[in-house]
């Protein structure tokens, strides 16, 4: 909520060209956003997520499918999208990031996409999982050999055994058939020529949401191409793809300055909760999740009782009815009871205290325990993020400008289904250390715990909120991903509720949830110092907003990692594309990006 309307959307474009990955591709490609990109696109802009009332038709088909229908006649195209209700809460130990590698199966084709000869298909598949089951057998030894010392890393091609690799090589013939036999992208591109764009799918602790937009005359080929999937998917590609996501998370988490930190103090502050793991997963449950495991997990969680469908555009009620109850209506109803989520997190009984030494800037995060979305105190936890934040905020008058000791502090709310945080982060100017910063947030929640907020000040902040809300308001992609995004976390209606909510929030509530949520024991703080023999933080993106920043370094860290010139090259072309729509104040990042992707493009040439 601390960012613009502009800004917002401009880390949100920026992240879809630098920060979302991308699955190879025999064409152009398609880039599926990893779940905390899109998880931020929402938090970050709450008015996507809870803003004024818009009509909505909802039905439930005969097999349990919801399906939630917003007319509107702007322009003559239709987003739609389902939302499955399974995360990575609703994993377990040993299977954790198998909600995250359905986002990437569900793209793999169907009995009629995707696919030359299907008969042939489903007999490489079962031969595969012979081969696959051998193979298991044999990191079940390697396993042990680990656990007596034999071994250091089981992954390192040296550990292997004479008969895991020919098992492996068998296992690779047996792919390379089934590749010949497959037509790949099909699913992307039957959509793409039929005018669709923005096809996506994202993955986070509560729901896996797919989705796309196309023109309004292909409403029915919406329908169709949803309900064929869901009812004939093919796993295709399933273990290849496994180590696919396998070495997105060595990418995108292991390989960056602060990933291995982040992902540990995120299990840090979770006791109990399944919110402790990364929605990617543990690298040894992703190595080796089964077919098997897939397919249940797919039983249970995908069936039509546990999804959600919301399409937005310029058609008739009426007529969407009948598609959806024609096409979606058409899919089995599943027999499997939908297993409720039910461990919840146990109280916090002391401070938590997490030391790392990064190559990046001093810094602090303080995390506090919170409220699930559905929870009455949101409100007033959501007017006192926006208190905090912005340029008016109390962080930045008060961390940040004159002698303050940050150079950038932010607040979030980041309530999910189950659990809630508030995290307040702050990175050190020079010539000052994460613990001042530190000490200067408490001093800010003090005051508003023993002083509450004046009337004006409070009114500004519920102001600055409901204009970005009655902002976000323009397009059907984004009331898509609003009311799907919404109903996924607790209810559709959750998305209309809000700005109602926030305009009854007194100074009072705001002292309340402070003493109430932000006491010492209820909190995990994670000081961060730099690396001995690190390089200082690049200049230029010291000089940047704050609100861009993170954003571009992340940009960045995924130039430096790749070496594939025509992955830079569309990058920057995206990049182009989207110089014309960005805001003044975050230009600089964006040319600054553009300038490290040239140059990192003339030094792949220069080793050729």
């Amino acid at each position: 909520p601390a960012l613009p309307v502009d800004a917002t959307r401009f880390c949100w474009c920026l992240s879809r060209v630098l920060n979302f990955r991308a699955t190879k591709r025999n064409g152009p490609a398609v880039r599926r956003c990893a779940a905390a990109t899109v998880l931020a696109i929402l938090l970050g802009a709450a008015g996507v997520l809870r803003a004024q009332q818009v009509p909505v038709v909802e039905k439930t088909l005969s097999n349990g499918m919801r399906v939630l229908l917003l007319e509107r006649h702007d322009d003559p195209t239709v987003s739609g999208g389902w939302v499955a209700h399974v995360g990575s809460s609703n994993e377990r130990p040993g299977i954790t990031g198998i909600a995250h590698l359905f986002e990437h199966m569900m793209f793999k084709g169907t009995h009629v996409i995707g696919t030359r000869d299907y008969a042939l298909d489903a007999r490489l598949i079962q031969e595969q999982e012979a081969v696959m089951e051998d193979m298991r057998a044999e990191i079940s030894k390697l396993r042990a050999a680990y656990r007596r010392g034999d071994i250091d890393d089981i992954t390192k091609p040296e550990s292997k055994t004479p008969r895991m690799k020919a098992l492996e090589a068998q296992f690779d013939s047996l792919v390379a058939k089934q590749r010949q036999n497959m037509i790949k992208n099909e699913f992307d591109l039957v959509v793409q020529k039929n005018g669709g764009s923005r096809i996506n799918a994202f993955t986070n602790e509560d729901m896996t949401f797919y989705f796309y937009t196309l023109p309004a005359n292909k409403l029915e080929l919406y329908f169709w191409m949803e309900a064929d999937r869901l009812k004939n998917r093919v796993f295709r590609e399933f273990y290849s793809e496994r180590d696919v996501v396998y070495e997105e998370r060595r990418r995108s988490l292991e390989s960056t300055p602060t990933g291995k930190f982040d992902e540990s103090f995120n299990s840090t502050f979770w006791d109990s909760s399944p919110y402790s793991w990364d929605t990617i997963g543990w690298p040894s449950d992703v190595a080796n999740i089964t077919l098997a495991q897939a397919d249940d997990f797919y039983a249970r969680f995908y069936s039509p009782q546990n999804l959600t469908a919301v399409v937005v555009g310029d058609f008739e009620p009426k007529q969407g009815l009948a598609l959806a109850e024609r096409y979606f209506g058409s899919i089995p109803r599943g027999q499997n009871p939908i297993p409720e989520m039910i461990t919840m997190e146990i109280p916090s009984v002391g401070e938590k205290r997490f030391y790392g030494e990064a190559e990046t800037n001093p810094s602090v995060e303080i995390r506090w325990h919170a409220v699930p979305s559905v929870h009455k105190d949101i409100p007033a936890l959501t007017v006192l993020q926006t208190v905090l934040n912005g340029d008016t905020g109390r962080l930045k008058k008060n961390l940040v400008l004159g002698s303050g000791p940050a150079s950038r502090a932010t607040a979030q709310l980041d309530d999910r289904k189950y659990e809630g945080m508030f995290e307040i982060d702050a990175e050190s100017k020079d010539g000052h250390v994460p613990e001042e910063a530190e000490k200067a947030v408490y001093a800010e929640l003090d005051k508003i715990s023993r002083d509450g907020v004046p009337e004006d000040e409070l009114q500004a902040a519920k102001n600055r909120f409901l204009t970005l809300t009655y902002r976000q308001l323009d397009g059907n992609f984004f009331l898509m991903l609003r009311y799907g995004v919404a109903d996924a976390r607790g209810g559709w209606q959750l998305a209309d509720a809000l700005a109602g909510d926030v305009n009854r929030v007194n100074a009072a509530d705001l002292q309340r949830v402070v003493k109430k949520y932000f006491a010492r024991e209820n909190r995990a703080v994670a000081t961060y110092t730099r690396k001995a023999g690190s390089e200082p933080e690049d200049p230029v993106v010291a000089g940047l907003p704050a609100e861009s920043k993170g954003m571009v370094k992340q940009a960045l860290a995924r130039i430096a990692a790749s070496s594939d010139p025509a992955q830079l090259q569309q990058m920057m072309a995206r990049m182009e594309q989207m110089g014309a729509q960005v805001p003044e104040a975050m230009k600089a990042g964006l040319d600054y990006v553009k300038t490290r992707i040239q140059a990192r493009l003339s030094e792949l040439d220069g080793k050729k």
